[in-house]
């Protein structure tokens, strides 16, 4: 896979809307529930990321913080798409573990890395029923402030992010596309795309292993 999946699927929480008929359907998001979330979520990867711990331990402490916050589950089927009904069950159950094994490595090796960091909230605002946005501007030593939108929706009783919106632009929707043509360019078979993931799983280890 190339850098721009690499880099996409590092903010595809999804990454950050509906997740379709593929999961069960939500309940109603509250604004102030998502922002609240969101709001303890950031504190608690920022405290992650400014600690003394070695840069190992804040990065394993950023990936479970970040299993807890993210719906893993339901992101990686929406940007599956239809090719998950394509997969074989076998392909399914391998897909779903190296689909949380790429983002959660490249989150936790990104942002395990940074130290001074600080999160506000900016304006939420209902987006349907069962989602709500949540803007977000984190500041970083020595480069520019950037803006996120977490797209936020109850996912089994709690709030979850569902999607990440950059400039807007759905990072979710961005990693499917590209998920999507790596399967077509191979004929359809989820197989090729499952082997880019295995060999982008390996450089990531050994990029972390430096």
């Amino acid at each position: 896979m190339n850098r721009r999946i690499l880099l996409s699927t590092a903010l595809a929480l999804p990454l950050t809307a509906g997740l379709l008929s593929v999961v069960p359907a939500r309940a109603e998001m509250d604004i102030n529930r998502a922002s609240s979330f969101i709001e303890n979520t950031g504190r608690e990867l920022v405290a992650t990321l400014n600690s003394d711990q070695p840069i190992t331990a804040r990065r394993q402490k950023v990936a479970d913080i970040l299993r807890q916050a993210v719906d893993v589950e339901g992101v990686g089927r929406f940007i599956l798409g239809r090719w998950w009904r394509v997969a074989t069950p076998a392909e399914q159950q391998e897909y779903m573990t190296l689909f949380e094994e790429t983002l959660i490595r490249n989150l936790s090796a990104r942002f395990g890395e940074y130290q001074g960091v600080t999160f506000s909230l900016g304006r939420s605002q209902q987006r349907t029923e069962d989602d709500a946005l949540v803007n977000t501007v984190i500041d970083r030593p020595n480069m520019a402030a950037f803006s996120l939108d977490w797209r936020v929706g109850e996912v089994g009783g709690q709030p979850r992010v569902v999607d990440v919106i950059a400039e807007g632009t759905s990072l979710r929707l961005t990693q499917r596309s590209e998920y999507s043509a790596v399967i077509s360019r191979n004929g359809g078979k989820v197989a090729a795309l499952l082997d880019a993931m295995r060999r982008q799983i390996s450089a990531l280890a050994a990029r972390e292993g430096r």
